[in-house]
């Protein structure tokens, strides 16, 4: 995908979604899409499944631990750049390399990472819980202290001493349900392979045993 694709894909998202967006440079103007009703299950429908049983059955699978991050905006009042915790990544694709990661439809963070376009994400090794922790604050300064340099390609934070990062531009948005079902295209990539995973797994954090 294009800049001017890339640039659409997340205009049309911001429109959807009742935020105000200028059109990026060599995009061109797109309709906006509607906004899906965030309850999935008519009034008058029994869910299937309760939320709590669906937390507690889902709690069970056991994943890794990433930061989300991306740059602060050229044009936007903003103090610094945007990041957050994010549980629910995966690889996607191989050719093209591609990545994906969910992300709340309620989420304040997640506006700013649309509109700068691009992300890095940072696998937290197994002694990293409290960085973690400290992404999954809202309304929090989350870089506070926490040393980062520029990635590669895009310019997102790279997080020090995790075990490894993915670059990315944000190669398509989808909805799923009350989620965004973000996918990244991978741009620059690397790892230290020094470090075991931080696992989490029914509301804990957890690390492989030697």
């Amino acid at each position: 995908m294009g800049h001017a694709g890339m640039a659409a894909t997340v205009v049309r998202y911001l429109r959807s979604a009742g935020s105000p967006t200028s059109t990026a440079a060599g995009a061109e103007a797109v309709d906006a899409l509607p906004r899906p009703d965030l309850r999935a299950v008519g009034e008058d429908e029994r869910a299937p499944v309760s939320p709590a049983e669906f937390r507690a059955v889902l709690g069970n699978f056991a994943s890794g631990v990433t930061v989300i991050t991306a740059p602060s905006g050229e044009d936007e009042d903003e103090d610094g750049p945007a990041g957050f915790a994010c549980q629910s990544f995966a690889s996607l694709s191989l050719d093209p390399p591609l990545v994906t990661f969910m992300v709340a439809r309620t989420s304040t963070t997640w506006p700013r990472i649309a509109r700068a376009g691009v992300f890095c994400v940072n696998i937290l090794g197994a002694e990293q819980g409290e960085l973690c922790r400290s992404f999954a604050v809202s309304g929090a300064d989350k870089f506070a202290g926490v040393g980062h340099s520029p990635a590669p390609a895009t310019g997102s934070p790279q997080l020090d001493d995790v075990p490894a990062w993915i670059d990315c531009r944000i190669h398509a948005v989808h909805t799923g349900g009350d989620h965004l079902i973000v996918v990244g295209r991978v741009e620059a990539m690397g790892a230290a392979g020094e470090d075991g995973p931080l696992l989490f797994h029914k509301g804990r954090f957890g690390r492989l045993a030697d």
